[in-house]
């Protein structure tokens, strides 16, 4: 058999590359209005990020019951588990504890990331599991993409990121002007304050020119996602498309439920994976 690579709904990764890899997910959780909602499996209304909603972890017991299933799968061969940052989410500790309990051929990793950011990293482990890459093999090719990864994010409205609690330094300038609109970055798994600026259409024009600073003329890998907003998505791609000639088209998805909570309506992300050296 061969090694199995499990994630979990924040990564984002289309429906059509997760049936390819034969990637096990394991779902994130919506707390609203006193229901703990699954993201990927309980419907969830679309407007979750205008409600009063809180989000949580895969539990324990989820991610047991994932890992032994992808054991079981694998024949033996053993378990890669790539999870959202563990500055944004409990999955990865809770995931890491269970794997410490459960069997020695489960490996977790901390994508550092969100989103693509996590998806890239998980594509990673999931193309040399496939080629029948061993336990070791499929955990680094993991936790070196981690280390090529990078993610930006413009957001249009404060109101969430002052709910959320996921940003770092945050409370120093979320009290300014209610005009901002600040272009955010991860940093070392932390979602970050990377520029702040008057209007939407400066911030993504900044977000595009960071993106193309950092790959220069390097095929990278892209991912857009957003938060209901496809048009701005697209005129992102459309301007990475002339801009890096050198990458294949960008990735597009939602940016998810899980997230948008956090960043609302209207937020557009960048992630990104560089080639090896």
């Amino acid at each position: 058999m061969t090694v199995v690579v499990v994630t979990d709904t924040s990564s984002r990764l289309p429906a059509e590359l997760r049936e390819k890899y034969a990637i096990h997910e394991v779902p994130l959780h919506i707390l609203l209005d006193g229901a703990d909602l699954r993201d990927g499996v309980d419907e969830i209304p679309d407007d979750i990020y205008k409600r009063q909603a809180t989000t949580a972890a895969a539990t324990p017991a989820e991610l047991c019951a994932a890992y032994q299933r992808a054991l079981a799968e694998s024949a033996g061969d053993g378990v890669v588990a790539v999870h959202i940052s563990s500055a944004l989410s409990g999955t990865y500790r809770a995931g890491e504890l269970t794997a410490t309990g459960l069997d020695p051929a489960v490996r977790v990793i901390d994508s550092k990331s969100a989103a693509m950011g996590t998806g890239f990293a998980v594509l990673a482990a999931a193309r040399v599991a496939a080629v029948g890459g061993d336990l070791e093999a499929v955990a680094s090719a993991a936790g070196a993409a981690v280390s090529r990864t990078r993610a930006f994010m413009v957001v249009h409205r404060l109101d969430n990121l002052r709910r959320s609690g996921r940003i770092g330094g945050a409370k120093a300038w979320l009290g300014t002007a209610l005009a901002l609109k600040p272009l955010l970055r991860i940093d070392d798994g932390k979602l970050v304050l990377a520029q702040r600026v008057r209007t939407v259409r400066h911030a993504t024009a900044t977000m595009i020119d960071r993106v193309c600073e950092v790959v220069g003329e390097r095929p990278a890998a892209l991912a857009v996602h957003h938060v209901a907003n496809p048009e701005g998505a697209n005129d992102v791609v459309a301007a990475l498309a002339q801009r890096l000639p050198a990458c294949e088209p960008a990735i597009v998805t939602p940016l998810g439920a899980v997230l948008a909570v956090h960043v609302g309506v209207g937020a557009v992300a960048v992630c990104l994976e560089l080639p090896e050296p």
